[in-house]
């Protein structure tokens, strides 16, 4: 490899892969555990670490969780675009840059400016999903070639995880807000429907974050990729 250790990669996957999904698994539980302790037994302790711990909430623990791994991400798209014996160079480019775009709408909202163009209702209350729609189809029908040309293991991956990322980002926004146009943001069920939503999107980042380490991780030179893919490990 050029301008990279592959081993080095694989260390990295194999030291952060357990605690990565401890993490999410702690981030998920606290938010879900102050929701349901606020809704059961509303106390000044309660109401404190609701704000701090729940993910419906912005500004918080989880909010930079999950800003900081989407942005982990881009750092490791950003790496591999920066070897020179990768094909496609633009399309990791690009992923590192929707990743970036990413971290900054979970950290700042951006999305929520693409709301209130349509004024519809039930499942697209939250109208901005329809734009973002339209702008994850173009985006998968521009990187579909890429990953085509992909290796099986990386394509199979990358394409793991932006379902599950697509899934809570987008998808469980429909019946979020037909649950919010009939009962408002302030109910249980709100609260447990937009916390799936946002563990989605944590475990489709985290997912992202191992299969891009992974693919770094098996840029070995031939010949060394099979003493050093033991350790890695086959599938984050």
């Amino acid at each position: 490899m050029d301008q990279y250790d592959w081993r080095v990669w694989t260390r990295v996957l194999q030291i952060i892969k357990r605690p990565l999904w401890v993490s999410v698994a702690c981030i998920s539980l606290l938010g879900l555990g102050s929701e349901l302790l606020h809704h059961a037994a509303p106390s000044s302790v309660t109401d404190g670490a609701l704000p701090k711990l729940s993910l419906s909430f912005e500004g918080n623990l989880p909010t930079w969780f999950a800003s900081s791994l989407l942005l982990l991400c881009a750092l490791a798209a950003a790496a591999i675009a920066q070897d020179l014996a990768q094909s496609r160079r633009g399309s990791w480019w690009a992923l590192a840059g929707m990743c970036t775009w990413a971290s900054l709408d979970e950290a700042a909202e951006l999305h929520e400016h693409l709301g209130g163009l349509f004024g519809t209702g039930g499942v697209l209350y939250f109208d901005w999903v329809i734009s973002a729609a339209v702008l994850v189809l173009a985006a998968a029908v521009a990187l579909w070639p890429w990953l085509r040309e992909l290796p099986r293991a990386t394509r199979r991956r990358m394409m793991t995880a932006g379902f599950v990322y697509v899934g809570g980002a987008l998808l469980m926004e429909l019946p979020l807000g037909w649950w919010t146009e009939r009962a408002g943001p302030d109910s249980l069920g709100y609260a447990l429907i937009d916390w799936v939503e946002e563990t989605l999107e944590l475990c489709g980042a985290s997912l992202m974050l191992l299969g891009l380490l992974a693919h770094l991780a098996q840029q070995a030179p031939a010949g060394e990729a099979a003493s050093g893919a033991g350790g890695a490990g086959a599938s984050p």
